[in-house]
This record gives structure tokens, sequence and C-alpha cells, in this order.
């Protein structure tokens, strides 16, 4: 896992999440859950821009927004091509 500029405000928010668990619970258990709350955050955002970055493909058209296959709109290029 890469480290990125926003993960300094997950750590902190996870810092106070810790702080306001341990009232409640045992220290060494509030620091287990948010160990598991950083990691579980920094997967569930990795596949997310995982998928995201299939689902763009090659990039998007800049006229109509559309995804862009063979370096070609579907939806502008059949426009022109019928013009």
């Amino acid at each position: 896992m890469k480290f990125e500029k926003r993960d300094i405000i997950l750590i902190f928010a996870v810092l106070f999440v810790m702080i306001g668990l341990m009232p409640f619970m045992a220290p060494i258990y509030a620091v287990i859950i948010a160990i598991l709350v950083y990691f579980g955050v920094k997967v569930f955002v990795g596949r997310r821009k995982k998928i995201i970055l299939e689902k763009l493909g090659e990039g998007l058209c800049a006229n109509c927004g559309e995804k862009i296959t063979n370096n070609k709109c579907p939806t502008c290029d059949k426009s022109n091509n019928s013009a």
C-alpha cells in the first residue's frame, strides 16, 4: 500500500476514534480496532480506485463524456462519419 498525503487525515481520524473508544474498553482493544479500521479503509479505497480505473479504460470523451475505446469515441465518431 502506497502512502499518500490524505493518509495523514485518515491517521488523525483513526487516532480520534481510538481516543474515543478508550473510556469504554481497554486501551489495547481500542488500538487493535483503530488499526483494523485504518487498514480496512485503505483496502476499501484501493479496491474502489481499481474498479474506477477499469471502468474508465482509455479515458473519457471531452465532448460527450462517453468511454473511449480504440482511441475513438463511439458516439462522436458516428456523428462525424455520417455528416
